[in-house]
């Protein structure tokens, strides 16, 4: 699978990129090394690997599950860089 030029304009518009028309094609070669790379883990025999949840087996401390002061509406708000209707006011990203 390759990338071209116009699904790397997709992609940036979808993910909200800016991407410079003269690091478009730059942009492209960077995508399909990435999938070739990619190509190349697939090829890799995994049949007797047991999946890992985590890299190290290490046990997570853990700590009592308390209740603390709540209702600190207004407090929490004040961090909001904008708020509605005593919520976090964010733009739109879905189209």
């Amino acid at each position: 699978m390759a990338i071209d030029t116009e699904t790397v304009k997709r992609v940036a518009f979808l993910s909200r990129l800016r991407i410079d028309d003269d690091k478009i094609e730059a942009t492209k070669e960077e995508f399909n090394k990435i999938l070739a790379w990619i190509e190349e883990l697939n090829e890799i025999n995994t049949d007797n690997i047991e999946p890992l949840v985590a890299v190290n087996n290490t046990a997570l401390r853990m700590r009592k599950d308390e209740v603390t002061a709540g209702r600190c509406k207004e407090a929490v708000l004040q961090n909001a860089p904008a708020a509605e209707y005593d919520y976090f006011a964010v733009p739109k990203v879905v189209e």
